[in-house]
């Protein structure tokens, strides 16, 4: 690879100037010239620094508002020229044509423009860059001689190199270079994804293709075990509340499980009605329970299985108060980590200093429980990817069917709401029981949905009595009911569908309990 010449000249055209004067007053002290655009332009020199106007330089105005600027061969072959071909370097001479070793550009910020509410498609279609990836391709694709710096995070490095060698090394340039393609790749993702959802068809139904491209956060310890290794990407359009753009305020780093874990249980507790909180132990839940107080919701959810609660992640939807660190902290209880909107300084500091787990802990503040929730969910498989609309809609009850003799009253119906919002988030096959607002017992991913019903009543204890069952897809048998009449159930909730379901039904009336048809499947395989 040729030896990287002198950087003399550098184009710097940027619309996030963050970092840009310290940059660019670092360059003009190493001796780097600089070439400029109209607002670039007048910010270096509104700070006081000496550059020269593209325009003058290529003999063109720029036009159209803007439109173009730099779309010109003077520039493009100073980016693009070979310095160890004598024909390029010849052809740049003859022309008057500066080479810049040193290319500056980010984008026009297409998706902060789309995320705005109320944006319409021409002020969208303003924000797509024409120039600015043209520019960034081309110092790219030369990065045997040309730096290109697309993020302020680049700054310091490349002004290091400059400042201490006068260029950069060709190490630095090809790891600029494919970051500055990854750069163009999610600018083009987030406009094929934005024209994709102006299409009504398309946005009902499935993309040609899927190629969302994912920033990546952090590299994980490990996997779900030592020997894999791991890392969390963003979403490119991320917003609303999320464990990825959570503020970490206390514990040791996350892991692959914790994350997963934690997920889910904040997934939970947005779903169930007033002060929530979710027990999550191996993606099932626990324990969950709704109260008018958030210590209270937290003391009935760790009650619903103490044994597995031990160790697990707790996802709460209210801010964390005193009251509630107060009873966390609790001798023999051990968690691993908390996700909620956020803490109350007063039970921040008794979670970080009283329990005995206090330093490792992880404390997860992810704002207020606000934004859209993930529309796709997606699934590898070896070979291909699994793609399906995410299971967040809520039932609507008026849609619900009491099909026995058993009359449903209110307060059970409530019950049975609980029950029901609960059960989508426990692995299939899935039943859980549920007394005054909380889980007391879950029977989750057995083959036979007999085995989970025995589960989850095993769980419950004598706990069972009065609680009402829900279970996430149909009952195949009548067997289930005899068991949950037995152990004491006074009322069933379930989708129905089944060939057998006036037997199902027939077993209820015996026992005279009421069931619920809701006509809606909620497996989570």
């Amino acid at each position: 690879m040729p030896a990287q010449p002198a950087i003399k000249n550098a184009l710097i055209s940027v619309s996030n100037k963050l970092g840009l004067t310290e940059f660019a007053r670092g360059l003009v002290e190493a001796g780097v010239t600089l070439y400029s655009t109209g607002g670039t332009r007048k910010h270096l020199e509104s700070e006081g620094l000496p550059v020269n106007d593209v325009s003058q330089y290529t003999g063109f105005p720029e036009m159209m508002d803007g439109r173009l600027k730099t779309l010109h061969p003077k520039i493009f072959g100073g980016i693009l020229c070979r310095h160890d071909r004598e024909d390029d370097m010849q052809g740049i001479a003859e022309h008057g044509i500066e080479p810049f070793a040193l290319v500056v550009v980010n984008l026009y910020p297409f998706e902060d423009t789309i995320a705005r509410p109320g944006v319409e498609l021409p002020q969208a279609i303003e924000q797509i860059d024409i120039g600015g990836p043209s520019l960034v391709r081309a110092a790219a694709k030369n990065f045997a001689f040309t730096t290109i710096a697309c993020d302020p995070a680049q700054y310091a490095d490349i002004l290091e190199a400059v400042q201490t060698s006068g260029g950069t090394d060709v190490a630095l340039r090809q790891r600029l270079a494919g970051e500055a393609f990854a750069h163009t790749a999610l600018y083009d993702r987030a406009i094929a994804d934005y024209f994709s959802s102006q299409s009504q068809a398309e946005a009902e139904d499935f993309p040609e293709t899927w190629a969302p491209a994912y920033r990546r956060k952090a590299t994980l310890r490990y996997g779900e075990n030592p020997h894999q290794k791991a890392a969390v990407y963003v979403h490119p359009r991320e917003s609303g509340t999320s464990l990825v753009s959570a503020r970490q305020l206390n514990g040791k780093e996350l892991s692959y499980n914790n994350l997963l874990d934690l997920d889910s249980a904040l997934a939970i507790a947005r779903g169930l009605p007033d002060a929530a909180v979710s027990v999550v132990k191996h993606n099932n839940p626990c324990g969950a329970a709704s109260a008018e107080k958030v210590a209270d919701a937290c003391r009935l959810a760790m009650d619903g299985d103490p044994a597995s609660a031990y160790g697990s992640v707790i996802g709460i939807n209210r801010v964390v108060d005193k009251a509630t660190a107060e009873y966390l902290s609790t001798p023999g209880l051990f968690v691993e980590a908390i996700a909620a909107p956020d803490f109350e300084p007063e039970a921040l500091e008794i979670l970080k200093t009283r329990p005995k787990w206090k330093s490792n802990v992880r404390l997860m503040a992810v704002g207020e429980l606000v934004g859209i929730r993930p529309q796709w969910q997606t699934r590898w498989i070896e070979g291909g990817l699994l793609v399906q609309n995410t299971d967040f809609v809520t039932d609507d009850s008026e849609d619900w069917k009491s099909v026995t003799d058993a009359p449903v009253d209110d307060a059970t119906l409530a019950e049975l709401r609980f029950a029901w919002e609960l059960c989508r988030f426990v692995k299939s096959n899935a039943i859980v029981l549920c007394k005054d607002r909380a889980l007391v017992g879950a029977g989750a991913g057995q083959m036979s949905r007999v085995d989970s019903v025995q589960i989850s009543i095993d769980k419950a204890g004598e706990r069972s009595h009065n609680s009402v069952l829900a279970s996430d897809a149909f009952f195949p048998f009548p067997d289930s009911i005899h068991q949950a009449a037995a152990a004491g159930v006074k009322a069933l909730i379930q989708p129905g569908g089944s060939i057998r379901d006036q037997e199902v039904i027939d077993a209820c009336n015996e026992h005279s309990l009421p069931m619920i048809f809701t006509g809606v499947r909620h497996f989570k395989h």
